[in-house]
């Protein structure tokens, strides 16, 4: 029985005795960081021609070679007791901001990095760790271009990591006090010297290392409020995110890329409360929104919107300009803003819904309402129009659902009510209407690309706010009037004026007339046939050039078409639309239509197209010497087939080929909206519940 007890008790002596050696080790190898301030008297020597770094290496292997050992999970080691108690990050801290010796920061970070990411033990709920954590990144990322940033980066990706797994550490990390008074700031500046000697005077080789009890007991009474307030009661600086907004901004792409990765690892947080907390108590969304605006006030005015709609490839990953694009003014700061605007777009993306919207009306408050809006507003036709742009390609990069609701709100509005002739603009929305009409055609051509750009966004609020709130009810069918039986019963195009029989003495033989589309079963609605011939129709067959060169007619566009179509029923089969319009009540009182003033302006500005071109054409035709070789040869030119050469009547011919091929997209559109049954265009069935 005696000797198994003294087995026993060698067992015990025996496991304990390598961490007495551990713990003499952990205290010499600090003693000699310590020993070094004290004795050396040059200020020259970096850091990493001193033994500093290789002491701070064995300290951090016995940290984590004594956790190793350790029986129970979770259990405090003499050393790492040691490394709390006598608060070795707080006094590394201070001699990383004191810089000496020269790059001793460098180390320092390195040091935190590595005990917070090889020490499985939670650390930063100790007061003794995650305040000088917080010291340490009120250090960086806040110089461009300083010679720590990939250690700080590395520091930062440690930390996001570590709230990634453990979000309740957000308030740990981010709870940072700006520094007090200027005694304080003077305090920590002659600390080194005097924490150096204080641990020389305290340290002992055989020091036992300190009670269990008592870091436990200390240890407990570092729980954090939810904020902290300065004396004057405002919330403290989230020093976290400071430093990574400043990393993203680093002339190093790595380093930025690293750090936007950091940034978006943290505002993923899946806790309710931690985003909150980020929302509410750090300036998160304040920082990366000013950071976009800041971006976008240094674009320089003279930016040709052709430039800016043809800059594509800008990725937050890559935010630089592709090197295959030709250069222009103002290439690299467009590039920069972009890339940033991408960014924000995939956070918002990304981050918690509580993160997420604040971001979103941040961005919209900051950048679309406070800068965007008056320009757009503005007197000056440079300052509309390129504000335009800029606007559209956003429109383009934006896939958010968060910043796409905040984007349909800032441009149309809330109020979906429909609008009366009568009313003046009063909204955004009203006033870019109206810049489609716009004296410049420049205005007007980029105004309609951002609609366009607007409608291709998988939003029911852009149809319904543009389109559909003005045909509810269907108030464009006259109650009480049986509908015609026939389209052609609406129309009498043989005493249209400008189809005359004295063009046929022109010596242009006119081509066959285009095959009759496929009708639709009878079901009520209007032959396919009628309402593609209706576009057909617009322009003469004299005037007509296609057939000429083996093309057919408007069937080259169905395919194109089609897919158009397949795309927008796919948008729109989420939001629920009926399948068929809603019967009409013959005892609801018919009331005037107003088509809206975004069709309104569409239909007008179609109208005065076919006035400029078909208004007199047939007259100007006759006008025009040798007209049907002169629009052969102009349709050759516009397909590549000939070069080109200048001739009398170019832009009015090139307008009347044009217009030809503008109907027949027309007629291709109106057509797949009733696809035929038979096979002869081998076009798949759009699938079900599609409108």
């Amino acid at each position: 029985m005696l000797s198994r007890l003294g087995a026993l008790l060698q067992e015990a002596v025996g496991a304990r005795e390598p961490s007495i050696d551990l713990l003499e080790a952990f205290v010499e190898h600090w003693k000699g960081i310590t020993n070094y301030y004290i004795e050396s008297t040059d200020e020259n020597t970096p850091a990493k021609k001193t033994d500093i770094p290789w002491r701070l290496k064995q300290m951090l292997d016995i940290l984590v070679y004594e956790e190793k050992q350790q029986a129970a999970a979770g259990e405090t080691g003499p050393c790492l007791e040691y490394l709390l108690q006598h608060k070795i990050l707080e006094t590394l801290c201070t001699l990383g901001k004191a810089e000496y010796p020269p790059g001793m920061r460098q180390q320092v970070l390195q040091f935190f990095s590595k005990v917070l990411a090889q020490v499985q033990h939670p650390l930063l709920h100790y007061l003794n760790v995650h305040r000088p954590v917080q010291k340490l990144l009120r250090l960086g990322g806040t110089v461009p271009g300083s010679l720590t940033e990939k250690e700080e980066v590395q520091f930062t990706t440690v930390l996001c990591s570590k709230i990634q797994q453990d979000p309740a550490l957000l308030t740990y990390i981010l709870e940072g006090k700006k520094t007090i008074g200027r005694k304080k700031a003077s305090r920590e500046a002659t600390a080194p010297l005097r924490e150096a000697a204080s641990v020389r005077d305290k340290d002992r080789p055989h020091s036992k290392a300190p009670d269990s009890g008592t870091c436990g007991a200390w240890a407990s009474s570092t729980q954090l409020p939810a904020e902290t307030e300065e004396p004057d009661g405002t919330i403290g600086e989230s020093s976290l995110i400071t430093t990574l907004i400043g990393l993203c901004k680093s002339k190093k792409g790595r380093v930025a890329l690293k750090a936007r990765e950091n940034l978006l690892l943290l505002v993923s947080v899946a806790s309710q409360a931690a985003a909150t907390y980020l929302v509410q108590s750090s300036p998160c969304c304040p920082a990366v929104v000013e950071h976009l605006c800041q971006l976008y006030q240094s674009l320089p005015s003279s930016l040709d919107p052709a430039d800016i709609a043809a800059l594509e490839g800008i990725s937050w990953r890559l935010p630089s300009a592709p090197s295959d694009e030709a250069s222009f003014p103002g290439k690299e700061a467009l590039a920069a803003f972009l890339g940033w605007f991408d960014y924000c777009d995939h956070l918002i993306t990304e981050a918690h819904t509580v993160v997420s919207d604040a971001l979103a009306k941040a961005v919209a408050e900051k950048l679309f309402v406070e800068i965007l809006q008056p320009q757009l507003l503005h007197v000056s036709e440079q300052s509309v129009l390129t504000s335009t742009a800029l606007l559209t390609v956003m429109l383009r990069q934006l896939c958010s659902p968060a910043l796409l609701r905040e984007a349909v709100a800032f441009l149309l509005g809330m109020d979906q009510q429909p609008a009366a002739p009568e009313d003046s603009p009063r909204t955004l929305c009203a006033h870019l209407i109206r810049h489609c009409d716009h004296l410049s055609d420049e205005i007007s051509i980029a105004t309609l690309r951002l609609f366009e750009e607007l409608l291709q966004k998988p939003h029911e609020q852009i149809v319904r706010s543009l389109i559909l709130c003005h045909l509810e009810g269907r108030p464009y069918v006259a109650r009480g009037s049986p509908e015609p039986e026939s389209y052609e019963d609406t129309l009498d195009l043989e005493e249209d004026p400008y189809f005359t029989d004295s063009f046929l003495d022109s010596g242009f033989q006119p081509s066959a007339k285009p095959p009759p589309a496929p009708t639709t079963n009878p079901d009520g609605k209007t032959a396919v046939t009628e309402i593609v011939n209706s576009f057909l129709c617009l322009v003469p067959e004299e005037a007509k050039t296609s057939a000429f060169l083996e093309e057919t007619g408007y069937d080259t566009y169905v395919h194109d078409a089609y897919g158009l179509f397949q795309e927008c029923s796919s948008r729109v089969t989420p939001w629920g639309w009926p399948l068929a319009p809603p019967p009409l009540d013959p005892h609801e009182p018919e009331r005037p239509f107003f088509e809206g003033p975004f069709l309104q302006m569409l239909f007008d500005r179609m109208s005065r197209i076919l006035e400029q071109v078909i208004g007199d054409l047939m007259q100007r035709i006759q006008r025009v010497p040798q007209f049907p070789g002169k629009l052969l040869l102009v349709r050759r030119q516009l397909m590549g087939q000939v070069p080109g050469e200048q001739l009398d009547h170019q832009t009015f011919l090139q307008g009347v080929v044009v217009l030809e091929e503008f109907c027949k997209e027309l007629a291709a559109i109106a057509f797949v909206k009733f696809p035929p049954h038979g096979p002869h265009l081998h076009l798949s069935k759009p699938p079900e519940g599609h409108v």
